[in-house]
């Protein structure tokens, strides 16, 4: 796998945790991340995203990655934060 996807990959899973992370119901950590400040990460770590992606592959391709890495990340996190927490 080219270096630029797996970076990719790792950025939009990244955007997705700051993005989690200032929801006010989110069990990974005591108390929510600012939001300002996680949607602004947010943003930048999915244009990051978007540019690694796109050194690797298509248009069409570089979105069908990174929707898909997006909905796989927000599908999980709650799962995640559930265990950690302990409380389901």
């Amino acid at each position: 796998m080219p270096l630029f996807s797996i970076a990719g990959l790792i950025l939009s899973t990244l955007a997705c945790l700051c993005f989690y992370a200032a929801s006010p119901h989110q069990k990974l950590w005591a108390k929510a991340w600012p939001s300002g400040l996680a949607y602004s990460a947010c943003i930048a770590l999915l244009v990051a995203s978007w540019w690694a992606f796109s050194q690797d592959m298509r248009p069409v391709a570089t979105a069908f990655a990174l929707v898909t890495t997006l909905m796989l990340a927000l599908s999980v996190l709650p799962y995640v934060g559930a265990l950690v927490s302990g409380r389901g």
